[in-house]
């Protein structure tokens, strides 16, 4: 049996919704399932990126770790190599002697203005010959200065040995400077206030002296001195 009109129009509409939800529905079931797929692809790239953002960024703390090590590490060394270098030139090598170990020659004399250059070097004395019986004085270098007073101090250096075999047993060369005493006046041997008085300043003399005029000839009176005749090798350098 024919539907209605009324009837006919009710199913028309039914049948026209169900179109429009078959063809509307679907196009935007889709639209959205691609609108997720975009926002799904963009949170995947944004975390990529983030994730390359934040290594590289350690990358590049880690190279700035390794050259502030690098620039550590060769300011040590350089300055490692030039306390080493400041060590070696403090430190005396082996084939140089310190200062103090080095062996020091005495000072040469104070000459006389214009005196013999040969005063400046320590004489070399020999024993004497034959017998000696008197005082005996013997130029050696004619000095060009005043001649020694009685009761003047008189500066000189010598040299005193045994006349007859030469052994030497005292010397100011030895001490390193000259020796001053008064001369004349029974503050040295009687040879030397005998045989020193009128030498001129500047000289240089040999004076033999028998033992009566030096320290005697017993041994046991001399007290440790030298006995016996004795020679001196005499520069008088002042006399004031």
């Amino acid at each position: 049996m024919p539907a209605t009109p009324s009837q006919q129009g009710v199913d028309d509409v039914s049948e026209r919704t169900q179109q429009n939800r078959s063809e509307g529905q679907s196009p935007a079931t889709k639209a959205g399932r691609r609108l997720a797929a975009q926002l799904a692809e963009q949170k995947a790239a944004e975390a990529k990126r983030r994730r390359n953002a934040w290594a590289g960024g350690l990358a590049g703390i880690a190279v700035m770790a390794l050259l502030i090590g690098g620039f550590v590490w060769v300011d040590k060394t350089r300055g490692d190599d030039d306390k080493s270098a400041n060590q070696a030139a403090a430190t005396p090598t082996a084939s140089a002697p310190a200062a103090d170990d080095a062996p020091t020659a005495p000072p040469a004399p104070q000459l006389p203005k214009d005196a013999d250059p040969a005063l400046g070097t320590k004489p070399k004395v020999t024993a004497g010959k034959g017998e000696l019986k008197k005082l005996t004085v013997t130029p050696v270098i004619k000095g060009t200065g005043p001649a020694v007073k009685q009761g003047q101090t008189i500066t000189t250096n010598y040299v005193g040995v045994f006349y007859k075999d030469g052994k030497e047993f005292d010397s100011s060369w030895k001490a390193g400077q000259p020796a001053s005493f008064p001369i004349g006046v029974g503050q040295v041997i009687p040879g030397w206030d005998q045989g020193l008085v009128g030498v001129t300043v500047g000289s240089r003399v040999q004076l033999d002296i028998p033992g009566e005029l030096a320290y005697g000839n017993d041994e046991a009176a001399a007290g440790g001195r030298p006995t016996g005749p004795l020679r001196f090798v005499v520069d008088v350098l002042a006399a004031q």
